[in-house]
């Protein structure tokens, strides 16, 4: 897999894909035809169809990837020579560490920072980067406290700027903007980061060295895993994540090649052609693009710029959710956001994986309500006494290679992880690390469809008015009351309720075929409540079940 042709290796892609996508369709036929098809079994049919895409997306991304992870000694360097490359040694330019701020705690926001800082200075280069504190904080009082803890940690570490906006028109891709507009200056890059975000000295150096060896290179999009959690809901999805998000990168650096992603932070930008070309407009109803980063990265490559992603998890994290709701509310704003993607595919001057890189955002969130509308007409057709000849062996198997399909990126992470030692040992060991899979795919097995449910009620409304701002986000760990959670998700128990009634009404192996897509919507409630429980999370915690390396290490 070292050719770099990017014609033959996706076609490659594209006919593994389209193989996946085929049998996929090939088992859901054998499982539905027989008696034949009545509207609501078309309707599924057709509903699978559209799902069938982003499972093939998945599985092929993740067998690619799961390859290259097994096969190579150097997987980031197999999918980014570039790495190779790269001269070692202090940067020969300017880099803006680029910190974007809005009503955060900056006792948090503060301290990586400084280490960031004092580990660039100590490594020989903390002359060639200056840190920006960006803010769009709009309230008086919290802007004047988030100015004097900058002016504070600004007299012990050198090269630090803070400005803040008056007005945060275009959210945090006008607030970039800016900053390359009015206060960048000889920076010939910038480091885009989060509030939550932490880099190491070394990953930021190694992006710097892989920039400055390919002037052609736009964004270098470093893997992002999540920080060291204390509460159960991010330590236990973030787990799950970081292996799915392992292989899946590798795959698809492998195949995307110069046409890779943008997420927004933890990736270094060279700061002209990004001025130049990635200036967003606001859209035709006058509201902004809320998802900016694919879109920014879609309009480098119509310029002729390259984008690369660089699948390394080593000093790359960002702290996830803390509960439930949190991740909930994220959801629905990216979700909000990609369905904005709809307008953009008409621009003119995109290249063909530019708008495949669209397309596939928008499939992202658009399968939620696709797969809660296949399970809703199941129900429905069932309980009607459609379907009965259906053979439910046939049926399991269809449902069992969607779901293999849909999590084949966490599972290929997981069995790499569990065949190569040396990945294991940085979890404790092949049997700690099984510990945390196996409580992972519990608690995702009954999340996954809940969260499903809860972006298909969201882009339900979302034509009707309904709208996600790009508000600040809660990142403090919380216990979630009772009565809160039951506020939230009451409709989401009563379709559980309902769902599982009905397939209960039609026998007892389609009943046991559903509950794992309808359990966690009954459960939703306590559920949500549990898995931002303190005591659950000390629990968690104290046998180090779902464990990274990083909070290992500071436990050592």
């Amino acid at each position: 897999m070292t050719d770099e042709s990017p014609v033959l290796r996706r076609a490659l892609f594209g006919a593994l894909v389209l193989a996946i996508a085929l049998m996929l369709l090939w088992l859901t036929w054998r499982a539905v035809a027989p008696g034949g098809i009545n509207a609501a079994e078309a309707l599924i049919l057709l509903g699978v169809l559209l799902v069938t895409p982003w499972a093939a997306l998945s599985a092929g991304n993740s067998l690619v990837g799961l390859t290259i992870l097994l096969a190579s000694y150097d997987p980031p360097a197999a999918v980014l020579p570039a790495v190779h490359r790269a001269r070692p040694g202090a940067p020969q330019r300017l880099t803006a560490l680029a910190v974007c701020i809005r009503n955060e705690d900056m006792a948090e926001v503060l301290p990586p920072l400084g280490q960031l800082l004092d580990g660039l200075a100590a490594a020989g280069a903390g002359d060639r980067f200056r840190l920006w504190l960006l803010s769009d904080t709009q309230d008086p009082d919290a802007a004047a406290a988030e100015a004097a803890a900058v002016a504070a940690f600004a007299r012990q570490h050198p090269r630090v700027q803070y400005r803040r906006r008056a007005q945060n028109t275009g959210f945090k891709a006008g607030n970039i903007m800016d900053f390359l507009d009015h206060h960048a200056g000889e920076a010939a890059f910038f480091l885009t980061l989060d509030a939550d975000s932490v880099m190491t000295p070394r990953a930021v150096l190694r992006l710097v060295s892989i920039m400055e060896a390919e002037p052609d290179l736009a964004i270098v999009q470093q893997l992002i895993v999540g920080r060291p959690a204390t509460a159960a809901f991010p330590r236990l999805f973030q787990f799950g994540m970081r292996a799915g998000m392992r292989s899946w990168a590798t795959g698809q650096a492998w195949w995307q090649l110069d046409a890779g992603p943008y997420w927004g932070h933890n990736a270094i930008i060279r700061c002209e052609p990004f001025r130049r070309h990635a200036r967003l407009e606001a859209l035709s109803d006058g509201s902004r693009i809320l998802s900016h980063d694919m879109v920014e990265s879609v309009r480098l490559q119509a310029a002729g710029w390259r984008v690369r992603c660089l699948p390394e998890e080593d000093g790359s994290l960002e702290a996830n959710p803390p509960a439930m709701p949190e991740f909930m509310r994220r959801d629905e704003r990216w979700g909000a956001g990609n369905m904005q993607y709809w307008q953009l595919l008409r621009l003119p001057n995109l290249t063909a994986m530019g708008r495949l890189q669209l397309l596939q955002a928008i499939l992202l969130f658009l399968g939620a309500p696709l797969h809660a509308l296949i399970l809703l007409l199941a129900a429905l057709n069932g309980a009607s006494g459609g379907g009965a000849e259906t053979p439910m062996g046939a049926l399991t198997l269809a449902v069992l290679a969607h779901w293999l399909c849909y999590f084949a990126p966490k599972l290929s992470g997981y069995a790499q992880a569990l065949i190569q030692r040396r990945v294991a040992a940085r979890y404790g060991g092949r049997a700690a690390f099984a510990k945390g899979a196996l409580a992972e795919i519990a608690f995702m097995q009954l999340f996954e469809p809940l969260s499903t449910l809860n972006k298909a009620l969201f882009l339900a409304t979302l034509p009707f008015g309904r709208r996600a701002g790009w508000a600040p986000q809660n990142r403090a760990d919380r216990g979630i009351a009772w009565g809160d959670a039951a506020r939230l998700l009451w409709p989401h128990t009563l379709i559980g309720l309902a769902l599982t009634f009905a397939f209960a009404t039609v026998s007892l192996p389609a009943l046991l075929l559903a509950l794992p897509f309808t359990l966690g919507m009954v459960l939703a409630i306590p559920l949500c409540v549990l898995s931002a429980d303190p005591q659950v999370s000390n629990w968690l915690r104290r046998r180090r079940i779902a464990a990274t390396p990083e909070e290992l290490a500071a436990t050592a």
